[in-house]
């Protein structure tokens, strides 16, 4: 009865149950793209089409062009993106083959730099949020805070306050030692 099954008498090699056991699915982590001066969207649209899954902060700015003052979108982050993609050999070269990418953060391929899911997760609140954001510098000290209500509830940052009742949320990226802002009530934050 060695290598036998009570329930059927079929004989088994052994590894059966290993096998039927299904394993969940990772979700890769989020890698940093480093691009050359404006060339954020660039980066973006030639990737993007390729089926690899890319975040691009973006915030409403003013700027001039040809002496004209004009409304549009600018990177939060200048010169990164983010890209979510199991990344082989195949895919990075892939990548770095994108016109206006200066490398993927990380020693080599197999090696790469990653930014924690709940910083990408705070950063797109804040950019779906319509609260006006825009780039601010990287803070490594001040209290770090969670917002307790209103559309940006739940989201953790560093707060940098103006006076008793209006500040500034600080959400940074620790690997790119960038960070975003928004104005907001101080009343509704507690400590994180």
């Amino acid at each position: 009865m060695i290598g036998q099954t009570p329930e059927n008498g079929i004989e088994t090699k052994g590894g059966e149950a290993l096998s039927d056991i299904e394993t969940e699915p990772t979700t890769p982590p989020w890698r940093v793209l480093w691009t050359r001066s404006n060339c954020e969207r660039l980066v973006y649209d030639q990737l993007a089409p390729k089926g690899f899954d890319l975040f691009l902060p973006t915030a409403e700015a003013w700027s001039r062009r040809g002496g004209v003052r004009v409304r549009g979108r600018i990177p939060l982050f200048r010169g990164y993106l983010f890209l979510r993609h199991a990344v082989d050999k195949a895919n990075y070269l892939e990548i770095c083959k994108a016109r206006g990418l200066v490398q993927m953060l990380g020693e080599r391929w197999d090696r790469l730099e990653s930014v924690a899911d709940s910083e990408i997760a705070a950063i797109r609140k804040l950019v779906h949020s319509e609260l006006p954001i825009f780039p601010y510098p990287y803070l490594r000290e001040g209290q770090r805070v969670r917002i307790t209500d209103g559309p940006l509830a739940d989201v953790e940052g560093i707060v940098v306050r103006g006076n008793p009742k209006k500040g500034l949320l600080v959400v940074s990226v620790e690997l790119l030692r960038r960070s975003v802002a928004v104005h907001l009530d101080c009343t509704m934050l507690e400590a994180a």
